[in-house]
Parts: C-alpha cells; structure tokens; sequence
C-alpha cells in the first residue's frame, strides 16, 4: 500500500516507522511547508496537522478521490460540514480521537462503567488528562470522547475545564506537562471509598499502529467511519 503522510512531525515520523515495519511504502511526506500535490501518488492519506488545517486537508483529498485517515483534533464542531462533504463526493474517511488500540478499548470500558454506576448518585464523577506541552487543544479530543460516553447514562450533558463542580457539567483537569504522551483517567468518588479507571501511553507507537491499522482497513471501504468501525467494537 502507497501511503502519503500529511503532517511530518514526531507523529507523522513514527507513523513511518511503523507503515514501513508492516511492509508499506510511504511515497510522500508533506510537512507544513511542502507541497500537497504530490499527495496524488498514494492510495491511502494519514493526516496527522492542526486543527485549523484539517477540515481543508480533508477536503483536498475527497477531492481527489483519496480516502483520508485523520487523527487531527480540534475541529469535531466541523464535523458535520465535513460529513456533508465527504458524502457529497462519495469519499472514504476514518476519524477519532484518538487511534489508540488500547484507547479504543478504554473508551468502551469507560461507557459501560457509566452505565454501571448511573444508579448510584453518591458517586461523584471526574476527569483528568495529561498531555506534553505541545498539545494545542484543551481538553483532548480523546478526553471529549471519554466525556461524551459518560453524557450518555448520567446528566453530565456538557464538559467544563477545572476541577470545581458545576450542575450538569463534567470536570476536566487538564494537565500540560513536558514530554507526556497521554494519561487519561476517569474518577468516581463518594465518602464510602473512589473508583477510577486510566489509561497511560508509554510512547506514540499505539497512536501510529491504530492509524496504519486503520488505513489497511479503509481501502477496503466507503463512507465515513470511526475506530470503532475498524475494531468491530459494538
């Protein structure tokens, strides 16, 4: 498989590696000064930018018929207008929050510990994230996402950053910290005792491989589709 990789930072680099140790080729790496054209010579697009970029990447490569693997966040309030899009040009996509095999999986425990603990209105329920300093977007997309499975069993319709409590709000202590690659927990307390659940990245290898493992998989496809589609998790 021709892989073009549209963003070339450390993200993009490990990516790489990892296309390259599972036997794929990557015949483009456009960086943020480098020209897009050339992203014609692939069969696949992984676009790892910003989130001010993303939306447009994302419609470059509908329009030119690519199917695009983007693990951008930042822009999920566009995402309608991308769907739109997206269908309009019958293109392929695959995006997330977070590519994370083990992320994925911490997503589907996180909303089945909500359902489980909805009965129980003495717990009060927390977040945390952690992330390197050069994260752009606070909180992580992969933090909304935990957030919104939590909305979907409790009265927590809405997020805030901050550790204070709010009616209907879920906070979001989110934590910049130098050379972080990821921790995500998620807390319940009461007076009884805590339960939390929490996943940590050790490096950026579990985000490329979910990626490269998503981008074997979406050529095989159409339409628009999530990691949850690629891992058959119900």
């Amino acid at each position: 498989m021709k892989i073009a990789l549209l963003g070339y930072g450390k993200m993009g680099q490990t990516i790489e590696r990892v296309a390259i140790q599972r036997g794929h080729d990557v015949v483009t790496r456009i960086g943020r000064n480098d020209s897009i054209e050339d992203i014609q010579k692939a069969d696949v697009v992984i676009e790892f930018t910003a989130p001010d970029s993303a939306v447009s990447n994302i419609k470059f490569c509908a329009d030119m018929g690519l199917p695009i693997v983007c693990g951008t966040t930042g822009w999920n309030e566009e995402l309608q207008e991308v769907t739109d899009y997206i269908d309009s040009k019958k293109g392929t996509l695959v995006h997330a929050s977070n590519f994370s095999l083990g992320v994925n999986i911490f997503f589907e425990l996180n909303r089945k510990l909500a359902a489980m603990m909805a009965p129980y209105q003495e717990y009060r329920v927390s977040m945390e994230e952690i992330h390197h300093t050069e994260k752009k977007d606070a909180p992580s997309g992969t933090a909304v996402t935990l957030a919104q499975g939590i909305a979907e069993y409790t009265d927590l319709n809405k997020w805030h950053l901050g550790t204070d409590n709010e009616s209907n709000s879920l906070p979001i202590d989110a934590q910049r910290v130098k050379d972080v690659k990821g921790t995500h927990s998620v807390h319940y307390s009461s007076v009884i005792d805590d339960i939390e659940i929490k996943h940590t990245a050790h490096s950026r290898d579990g985000f490329a491989i979910g990626a490269v493992i998503a981008a074997e998989w979406i050529t095989k496809h159409k339409g628009i589709f999530t990691m949850k589609d690629v891992l058959n998790l119900s």
